[in-house]
């Protein structure tokens, strides 16, 4: 899956120097250098795309220690909190890829073998001159289809109502994915998501999973 057009920006943000100190010293140890090699797991494995500055990850984490997690983020202050609270609660199932991740899935992650895809408050891009930069695209959910197993979960929240409807109609048109009646983990509440309802807006969680078999083009 080749995509010129990024689906985020690298803003210049402040890099505390707790954040600096672990993105030097911490992510040699819980990062993930990118690779064309595929990740391998004995266990259960998720992908969380847009990990933020982490803490839902880190929640869920926590709560399932069977299960080995894989956070993926690109910013830079973001990818050192994680670090910094994966050393602090000493969680052993989580581990960070600081890199694109339409690249991570395309290349580090093989068929079928994620139970669960997490996309939590991606970037809508809500401006229609930009919603080419939009991560969900009929190529992503086709690509992500393909790297869940069979039952395999993709879970996306956002509080965009029009996005929501719009990542909806791209899942449903999905002929390997069909809609979900529960999530793989237990969503916990975010700072920003708290902050969005406070604004008014109406947060949607979208489940769907992978089929066995394609269904007809609908």
């Amino acid at each position: 899956m080749t995509r010129p057009i990024r689906s985020y920006v690298l803003r210049q943000g402040r890099t505390t120097p707790a954040q600096k100190r672990a993105l030097e010293e911490l992510y040699p140890r819980y990062g993930i250098a990118f690779s064309s090699e595929k990740i391998a797991s004995a266990r259960k494995l998720v992908l969380e795309i847009g990990s933020g500055m982490g803490e839902t990850t880190v929640a869920i984490a926590k709560a399932r220690p069977e299960v080995d997690f894989i956070a993926v983020e690109v910013h830079g202050p973001g990818v050192g909190s994680l670090l910094n609270a994966i050393e602090r609660e000493k969680l052993s199932n989580l581990r960070v890829i600081r890199h694109d991740a339409l690249d991570v899935l395309g290349h580090m992650i093989g068929d079928g073998t994620l139970a669960a895809i997490h996309l939590f408050f991606p970037d809508p891009w809500p401006k229609k001159r930009h919603h080419k930069r939009r991560l969900v695209q009929p190529e992503f959910a086709a690509c992500a289809a393909h790297k869940l197993e069979i039952g395999g979960i993709l879970h996306a929240a956002t509080d965009w109502p029009e996005y929501a409807q719009y990542m909806e109609e791209v899942f449903a048109r999905e002929p390997l994915l069909e809609p979900a009646p529960a999530p793989f983990s237990a969503r916990p509440t975010t700072k920003f998501e708290s902050r969005g309802r406070r604004l008014g807006h109406p947060v949607r969680d979208l489940l769907f999973r992978r089929r066995e078999k394609a269904e007809a083009a609908r």
